[in-house]
C-alpha cells in the first residue's frame, strides 16, 4: 500500500488562496463581455459617480441586474465604490482600459477572446483524445473579433512607434513608398494602421479565413485607406505578387502548419534588399523561462488555439505560442533566410528582423 503523503498545510492554504483568485478572474470574464457589449463602461467613462438607477437610465438596462454587475466589478477592482453615497465610478485609468476602444490599454477584447475559447472547449477536449487539429475557421465567431480587439491595442502602442523603426532602413522605404505584405492579417488592424501611417506605400493583407478578410475590407473602407490596401483570401504559402520591400507576420507564424514552407514563399516574394518582420508572443527558449503570468496566458492560448490550428493543416509542425527565439530562428533559417535579429520586444511580444 502506498504511503499517505504528508500535506503541508501552509502550501495547501496558499494554493487555495490562488484558486479563489483564479475562480474570481474566470467568473469576471463574462461580466466584462456584458459590460462591453451593453456599453456600460462607456456610459461611465465620464468618471462621474452613478447609482445603479442612474446607470440604468443612461443605458436602458434593468437596475437590478446593474446593481449586481456593479458590485462584482467593484469587488474586482474594475470600478470604484463609495459607501458614503452608494455610488460607483469608473476612474480615468479604468476608463482607459475598459471604455476607450482606441486606447493602447484596452482590454475587453481579451475577455471576448477568452469567452470564445470557453465555448469551444468541447471541441478541443475531443482533440486531446484523437490528436486531430481544429482549424482557426472552426472556432466561435467571437474569437475572430476578440483576437483583433485584443491585439490592436498592442499594435497602436508599438507598431509605428517602435517596431517598424527598429528595422534597419524600413521606415525610410515606407515614407518614400514601399510595397508591403501582411500575412495572416485577420481583420486587418495591423495593415490599416500601417497604411494610415505611411500614405505613400501600398499594402496587401492576406488570410486564409474568408470571413476575416471580408471584415478587413469593411474596416479599410471605414478608415479611408481601401484605395491603398488589397485584402486577399490566401494561405501564407500562396503569397502572390511582389517583390515586397516589407513582409509582416503578426502573432501568426506559430499557428501555421508549415511555417518553413511559408518562410520559403516569403523568401521568393521578397525584394533582394527586403525585410521580413516576424512578431511573435514573448517567450524564452526553455519551459522554465515561461512559467510566469505572461507564459500562463500564452500557453493557454497555445493549447486551445495555436497548436490545434497548426495540427489542422499540412505538415502540422505545431510550434506553439511559446516556441522561443531560438526555435523560431531555426525555422526561419530552414526557410532560406540567413539573418535573424531581435530588433524589439515588449512584455508580450518578440520582434524579429529577418533578412535574406
Amino acid at each position: 500500500m502506498a504511503a499517505t503523503p504528508t500535506i503541508d498545510e501552509a502550501k495547501l492554504e496558499e494554493f487555495m488562496g490562488r484558486f479563489v483568485q483564479d475562480m474570481g478572474a474566470a467568473a469576471t470574464a463574462p461580466l466584462v463581455v456584458i459590460g462591453d457589449k451593453l456599453g456600460l463602461y462607456k456610459a461611465m467613462a465620464d468618471g462621474e459617480p452613478v447609482t445603479p438607477a442612474e446607470l440604468a437610465e443612461r443605458t436602458g438596462c434593468r437596475e437590478r441586474y446593474l446593481r449586481e454587475w456593479l458590485c462584482q466589478q467593484a469587488a474586482s477592482g474594475y470600478v470604484e465604490y463609495d459607501p458614503a453615497d452608494g455610488c460607483f465610478r469608473l476612474a480615468p485609468e479604468q476608463a482607459l482600459a475598459l471604455a476607450h476602444d482606441d486606447s493602447p490599454a484596452f482590454i475587453p477584447g481579451a475577455f471576448q477572446l477568452i469567452a470564445a475559447i470557453v465555448k469551444d472547449e468541447p471541441h478541443i477536449t475531443e482533440r486531446f483524445r484523437s490528436g486531430d487539429g481544429f482549424g482557426w475557421h472552426e472556432h466561435d465567431h467571437d474569437l475572430f473579433e476578440g483576437t483583433e480587439r485584443f491585439f490592436r491595442p498592442g499594435y497602436l502602442a508599438n507598431l509605428t512607434e517602435s517596431w517598424l523603426p527598429s528595422l534597419d532602413g524600413v521606415v525610410a522605404k515606407l515614407e518614400a513608398g514601399a510595397r508591403v505584405a501582411d500575412i495572416g492579417c485577420g481583420h486587418g488592424a495591423s495593415t490599416i494602421l500601417m497604411a494610415q501611417a505611411y500614405p505613400a506605400s501600398t499594402f496587401v493583407g492576406t488570410d486564409y479565413h474568408e470571413g476575416s478578410i471580408e471584415a478587413a475590407r469593411r474596416a479599410a473602407e471605414r478608415a479611408g485607406v481601401a484605395d491603398r490596401i488589397t485584402f486577399e483570401v490566401s494561405s501564407a504559402k500562396e503569397l502572390a505578387g511582389g517583390p515586397y520591400d516589407l513582409v509582416c507576420v503578426f502573432d501568426a507564424l506559430h499557428d501555421m502548419g508549415d511555417p518553413v514552407g511559408a518562410a520559403r514563399q516569403v523568401r521568393s516574394r521578397l525584394a533582394d534588399d527586403g525585410t521580413w518582420m516576424v512578431v511573435e508572443p514573448f517567450a524564452g527558449d526553455a519551459i522554465e523561462d515561461n512559467l510566469n503570468p505572461v507564459g500562463r496566458v500564452f500557453y493557454a492560448g497555445s493549447t486551445m488555439l495555436c497548436t490545434p490550428a497548426s495540427l489542422s493543416q499540412e505538415v502540422g509542425l505545431a510550434l506553439g505560442a511559446q516556441a522561443g527565439e531560438q526555435r523560431l530562428a531555426e525555422v526561419l533559417h530552414e526557410g532560406g533566410f540567413t539573418r535573424v535579429r531581435r530588433s524589439a520586444e515588449t512584455p508580450f511580444n518578440l520582434v524579429l528582423e529577418v533578412r535574406p
